[in-house]
């Protein structure tokens, strides 16, 4: 198979979704390649792209929820989107580009490059088969306006909401958010502190702000040093393409940092060994993140939602019993911390997110797109025999 995996840069979740399957791809023996479709116009339109949104959820969150919120009205409009407009700007290039290469399948964890198939399609271009891939426990505006072979979404308590939406409901593909091979793979917390050089008779408590390194990581980092103080857990803060923000931590706790009481760092490719390294995890609520927590097994509180899908997101992990939801971090995070060291709490959460989350997604979209490409595709997706197709392998809880 040769599969081509479209992806943007606006948040890391996007494309750490893409390289979970291109890793799956290529670990099969496929061709997997992965591009930003606003690449094939230049690179300083899709830096600009990136950066606009980067800069948006950095600095004026509520501006992006303002911005989601409108989407949401726009979208009972019996109108195209101005999204819709704008990514049919970059059909000419993706036609260009898709008939100078061959490709069996197109997979697309980002709505954009969807729209812009989406235009092709509706030009009577030929392309190959089409997967939309959903990051978010939500369906996202306008995903209903892209017209794509498969929709693979985070869970079946899904399906009604992408079908009132307006999406086909015989395209839509329960499968789970794909996370690396790295997540689901077991080992013990002890496992995973020595792989990192972390002190096996500390515990430790991670605070992730996503890839932007967005939320009050500095506010929260207070909180929790002054509440662990004089008791042998560690902070770790990860700040993510932050830098900014990591220098201040430095300079606000270079004496905790010192004590062995913090430990802050910038962009890790090892968030994996880190999940499975701490007794409890506090990140924002983006849908990647939280799946990398869940297909760990890790006592997790969400914290800092960016106003849009990220709400949607905590709220339907906290409904569900697979996070704490901490909305006043200031009155709430310390007591949120207290309940989740508890470990008959622990437990429960931790059924609960085996319960609702697949570790396995990548493998389930690998052989679902498999067998759409070897076999003759029926008109309504054969449910059954794709989710019977899921991984064999045991979910297994990384403890000590």
């Amino acid at each position: 198979m040769d599969a081509l995996i479209l992806s943007c840069g606006t948040g890391g979740g996007h494309n750490s979704a893409g390289a979970a399957i291109k890793e799956e791809l290529l670990r099969r023996g496929h061709i997997a390649v992965m591009l930003d479709p606003y690449a094939l116009k230049s690179d300083g339109v899709s830096s600009a792209v990136s950066s606009a949104y980067v800069n948006l959820v950095q600095k004026s969150p509520a501006a992006f929820g303002a911005v989601y919120k409108l989407g949401n009205l726009y979208r009972r409009l019996p109108l195209r989107s101005p999204v819709y407009h704008l990514n049919k700007l970059m059909a000419p290039a993706m036609e260009q580009f898709l008939q100078q290469q061959h490709f069996d399948a197109v997979i697309m964890p980002h709505l954009f490059p969807a729209e812009i198939l989406t235009c092709l399609k509706e030009r009577g271009v030929p392309l190959p088969k089409t997967f939309f891939v959903a990051t978010d426990y939500t369906c996202i505006p306008f995903t209903e306006e892209t017209d794509c072979d498969c929709y693979i979404i985070p869970s079946e308590e899904l399906r009604g909401d992408f079908a009132a939406r307006g999406v086909d409901p015989q395209r839509l593909l329960p499968l789970g958010i794909p996370v690396s091979a790295a997540f689901s793979h077991p080992c013990s917390i002890n496992e995973a502190k020595k792989a990192l050089g972390l002190d096996e008779e500390r515990s430790y408590v991670l605070l992730c702000g996503g890839s932007m390194g967005a939320g009050g990581l500095l506010e929260y980092t207070d909180i929790l040093l002054k509440h662990f103080k004089g008791s042998k857990v560690t902070v770790i803060t990860v700040c993510g393409n932050n830098s900014a923000l990591l220098e201040k931590l430095h300079a606000r706790h270079a004496a905790a940092e010192a004590e062995g009481r913090l430990i802050s760092m910038g962009y890790t490719t090892q968030i994996a060994d880190y999940l499975k390294a701490c007794e409890l995890v506090i990140t924002k609520p983006g849908g990647l993140s939280s799946t990398e927590a869940a297909a760990s097994g890790c006592a997790l509180i969400h914290i800092s939602p960016i106003p849009g899908c990220e709400s949607l997101n905590m709220s339907f992990f906290a409904e569900r019993g697979m996070s704490l939801a901490v909305k006043n971090p200031a009155a709430e995070l310390a007591r949120a911390c207290d309940t989740l060291m508890d470990e008959q709490a622990t437990r429960k959460m931790l059924e609960f997110q085996r319960r609702f989350v697949n570790p396995f997604s990548s493998a389930a979209i690998c052989n679902y797109i498999e067998k759409v490409l070897t076999e003759s595709a029926p008109t309504a997706l054969d449910e059954a025999a794709c989710l019977s197709a899921l991984s064999q392998r045991p979910r297994m809880r990384c403890v000590s």
